[in-house]
């Protein structure tokens, strides 16, 4: 227990503290207490309060405070920011280093901002509430509205804290939960046809996820035929890998007498620095096979790697690498690719959009539902038909023409529709 007041010292200005010659006064000052509790790491953690009128009333609240759980105690002390600080250095060795920096930039940048000085143990759903109506009023770049996807995200980050906080007994209930939040619709992919590049050309607005057509894809490989990366080109708009997974691709993972391709591995860099880890989802690790086409040009690759070198690729070499023998990188992947549509003058995409198309190709062409599913990675077929179905017109032309042909199926539909052909 111990008494201290705000006096300043009047040649430093800074606060006596308990120095104060004043404290010996009944009613000067505010009496504290500091004891040491079980953190949630194990430790003893030393827990003060103060701002009481007697000593009586600090050693009630002391007393008190002894008999909660060591948590429980910690929670009443701890700050909504000391604890996502704690949570985020928990997280660090069970998190992929990408996923891990999107949950420090959101911790950072929203979370602390807003909640960051309240207390762990009196959060409550109406101050979180409050608090994330104030992060969908935020502008971001352009000045546009922060996007109902990344509200979606932030609070699914506090919400995987408070759920920790509340394993590890700091708090009773989440207070994340039953929030009302701006339902985003996910942006779905569109083709860019005649009538939307003729738009882009004369307003320079672009849909938010537009993918090539057969002809535009057909004519950009045509014209990377000779790019030492063609082959990633010709994989990515065919088969649709990720370009991280593209990018850790050994060929030690290439089986190319037995025509498929193992996705294991995926780069990812974060902070300018490379890791090499498994991929996206446990549903990543997949196998593609591959058509007679695709195994020529892997072939190709392999023997112009076995003249630049003088050897045969090791199996724990790269496929794809740079000139100077240099493994590519996923970001780099991105400007290349960037580069080279512009270049070419072709409707603008990203590449994961080379993707999109793979997808969406494969369904214009009855692959089925499933079969895209395992060749995109994806852990529910659920996202692939939300994502990419019925984007190109030969899709929507066959789906409409089944259901004309269910519907033309019954007879007297048939004959009458026959009858007004003849009239």
């Amino acid at each position: 227990m111990f008494k201290r007041c705000g006096c300043r010292s009047p040649e430093t200005g800074r606060q006596l503290g308990a120095r104060c010659a004043l404290l010996a006064e009944v009613g000067h000052g505010r009496w504290y207490f500091a004891v040491q509790v079980d953190g949630v790491d194990g430790r003893r953690v030393r827990v003060r309060r103060g701002g009481f009128a007697t000593r009586a009333e600090a050693e009630r609240a002391c007393w008190e405070l002894l008999r909660l759980p060591g948590p429980e105690a910690v929670g009443r002390m701890w700050t909504v920011r000391r604890w996502l600080e704690f949570w985020l250095s928990e997280c660090a060795g069970r998190l992929r280093p990408s996923t891990l920096r999107s949950y420090q930039t959101i911790v950072h940048q929203h979370l602390i901002p807003q909640l960051g000085l309240e207390r762990l143990s009196k959060l409550r759903t109406k101050m979180v509430q409050r608090a994330m109506d104030r992060i969908c009023r935020t502008r971001v770049r352009g000045g546009r509205l922060i996007a109902a996807g990344t509200v979606g995200r932030i609070r699914a980050v506090l919400r995987s804290a408070l759920n920790e906080a509340r394993r590890q007994g700091l708090v009773g209930t989440n207070a994340a939960w039953r929030l009302r939040l701006p339902n985003g619709a996910r942006p779905h992919a569109v083709v860019w046809d005649d009538e939307r590049v003729e738009a882009w050309q004369r307003t320079g607005i672009r849909p938010a996820v537009a993918v090539w057509d057969v002809a535009h894809l057909a004519r950009f490989l045509e014209a990377v035929r000779g790019d030492r990366l063609f082959a990633l080109w010709w994989l990515v708009g065919l088969r649709g890998p990720r370009r991280g997974e593209l990018a850790g691709l050994c060929w030690s993972d290439v089986d190319l007498p037995g025509r498929r391709v193992t996705i294991r591995e995926q780069v990812v860099v974060v902070g300018g620095t490379e890791y090499l880890g498994p991929p996206k989802s446990a549903a990543g690790v997949r196998v593609l096979a591959l058509d007679e086409a695709s195994v020529e040009v892997l072939w190709e690759l392999w023997r112009a790697q076995k003249a630049q070198r003088g050897r045969a690729p090791e199996p724990r070499d790269r496929v794809f690498l740079h000139a100077n023998g240099r493994p590519v990188r996923p970001d780099w992947l991105t400007r290349r690719f960037a580069a080279l549509v512009k270049e070419l003058g072709l409707p603008p995409v990203r590449l994961h959009d080379l993707r999109h198309g793979a997808a969406s190709l494969a369904g214009a062409a009855g692959v089925p539902l499933k079969v895209i599913q395992h060749d995109m990675g994806h852990a529910s077929c659920v996202t692939t038909a939300d994502t990419y179905w019925t984007v190109f017109r030969q899709a929507a032309q066959a789906a409409v023409t089944a259901t004309a042909e269910l519907l033309l199926s019954h007879a007297r539909i048939r004959l009458s529709l026959d009858g007004a052909a003849q009239a």
